[in-house]
C-alpha cells in the first residue's frame, strides 16, 4: 500500500496531517504578510535611488540591514530578543506565554496565532472536502497565496506581483492537466478576469476621474479565473462585491471615515474566490432553481 492510498483510507489522518501542516505555514505566513511588503519597499527605494541618480557624487550611505523572508531569524521587534524554536509554536507558544515576549513581556499581536489557527482550519476544509489527492495539494498552494494576499493588502493596499503572478501560473500549469478545468477554460478565465476589471478601472476612471482600484485586482481576479475557469467569474465578482459592501458599509460606520476612505478590494475577491473553488457549483445551481431557470 502506497503512502497516498494509506491516507485515501484513513480521512480522519489526512484532515488531523493537513491541519498540523497548516498551522505550521500559517506561521510561515506571518513572515511573509509582515516582512514582503518591507522587501518591495526598501527594492522601490533603491531603484528610485538609481533613476534620480541620487546617489551621484554623494558619500557612500550606511548600508541597510539584509531583509528577507528566511534572514534575520525572527525576534521580537521591541527587544530584538531571539525567538527560541518552542517559542514558535503555531498557536500553543502564545497561549504559552500568555500573549507576551518571553523576554520582554511586551504585547504580541493576537493576528499571529489567528492567521495561524485560519490557515489550519482552512487547510483541514480543504482535506475533508478533497481528501488525499493531488487536487489537495494545489489547493493548498491556492489557499495559502489567498490568505497571504488577503493580509497585505488589508495592510498595505497592494497585492504583490511576487504572489499574484506565480498564483496566476500556476493556475494554467496545473489545469495544463485538466486537474480542475479544462485548460480551454482556464486560460479564458485568466483572460476574461483580466479583462473585466480592467473594463471597470477604466469606466471608472473617464466617469469621474479617480482610480476606484488597482492593478492588482485586475491579476488576482485573472489568477482566480485560471484556477476555476470562466465559468464561475460572475460569481466570484458578485460574491465580492456583495461582501465588499456589507463589510465596507459597516467599517465606514464604525469607523466614521468619509465615502472617499479607501477600502481594498483584494480581500473580498479572495474570499469570493476560496468559496467559489469549493462550493461554487452548488451556488450555481442553487441561484438556477431558485430563480426558476432551472
Amino acid at each position: 500500500m502506497t503512502l497516498l492510498e494509506f491516507l485515501q483510507a484513513s480521512p480522519a489522518l489526512t484532515i488531523g496531517l493537513t491541519v498540523i501542516i497548516g498551522l505550521l505555514v500559517g506561521s510561515f505566513l506571518n513572515v511573509v504578510i509582515y516582512r514582503l511588503p518591507l522587501m518591495m519597499e526598501k527594492e522601490w527605494k533603491q531603484e528610485c535611488r538609481i533613476i534620480l541618480e541620487l546617489d551621484k557624487d554623494q558619500p557612500p550611505a550606511k548600508t541597510e540591514a539584509k531583509l528577507t523572508l528566511s534572514y534575520p531569524n525572527s525576534h521580537c521587534p521591541s527587544c530584538n530578543n531571539p525567538i527560541k524554536p518552542w517559542q514558535n509554536i503555531p498557536v500553543i507558544s502564545y497561549l504559552l506565554l500568555k500573549g507576551q515576549c518571553a523576554h520582554c513581556k511586551t504585547a504580541i499581536s493576537i493576528r499571529y496565532p489567528i492567521i495561524e489557527a485560519v490557515t489550519g482550519i482552512m487547510s483541514g476544509i480543504l482535506a475533508w472536502y478533497l481528501g488525499a489527492s493531488p487536487q489537495l495539494l494545489m489547493a493548498l498552494f491556492f489557499t495559502w497565496c489567498l490568505i497571504s494576499l488577503t493580509m497585505i493588502d488589508a495592510d498595505t493596499q497592494l497585492l504583490p506581483d511576487q504572489i499574484t503572478l506565480p498564483l496566476l501560473w500556476a493556475g494554467l500549469l496545473v489545469n495544463s492537466f485538466g486537474l480542475f478545468v479544462p485548460l480551454y477554460d482556464a486560460v479564458w478565465g485568466a483572460i476574461g478576469g483580466y479583462l473585466s476589471l480592467w473594463s471597470v478601472y477604466w469606466l471608472f476612471k473617464i466617469l469621474t476621474g479617480k482610480e476606484g482600484m488597482g492593478y492588482g485586482d485586475f491579476k488576482l481576479l485573472a489568477a482566480l479565473g485560471a484556477w476555476m475557469g470562466w465559468q464561475y467569474l460572475l460569481v466570484i465578482i458578485l460574491l465580492s462585491s456583495l461582501v465588499g459592501a456589507v463589510v465596507g458599509s459597516i467599517l465606514l460606520a464604525v469607523n466614521k471615515k468619509g465615502r472617499n476612505t479607501t477600502i481594498p478590494f483584494g480581500p473580498y475577491l479572495a474570499a469570493a474566490g476560496w468559496i467559489a473553488f469549493l462550493w461554487g457549483d452548488q451556488i450555481i445551481s442553487t441561484y438556477l432553481r431558485v430563480s426558476g431557470i432551472k
